[in-house]
């Protein structure tokens, strides 16, 4: 099922639901990602200030995705945004750096 996403505390209604179904308590979810359990319910209750890469960890674990509707007319911006982050990241892989940087998919879910 597909939701619609226009607020942090949408989010955290849809992560704590997803959990919630999983039989998941909240302590085990924080220890299995590696954050602490306040962080997780800062999350559930949208919190604003939680960074995005803690969210998308939790929603990792979760089994669930964040997709984002972008316009047709944007493509070929993000197509030279993927292509400048692919440089950087061989870049940095050349010069000895690790790299997180991550390559997104693309689904047409017309």
């Amino acid at each position: 099922m597909k939701c619609t996403i226009r607020s942090p505390e949408d989010l955290g209604v849809l992560i704590r639901a997803a959990r919630r179904t999983a039989k998941v308590r909240l302590d085990d979810l924080s220890r299995t990602v590696g954050v602490s359990k306040q962080t997780t319910v800062n999350v559930e209750k949208g919190k604003s200030t939680v960074q995005l890469g803690t969210v998308i960890r939790l929603l990792n674990e979760m089994g669930l995705t964040l997709t984002v509707d972008l316009p047709e007319s944007a493509l070929p911006a993000l197509h030279k945004a993927q292509q400048e982050a692919k440089e950087r990241a061989k870049a940095a892989s050349d010069a000895g750096e690790s790299s997180t940087t991550s390559m997104l998919n693309f689904v047409d879910q017309d």
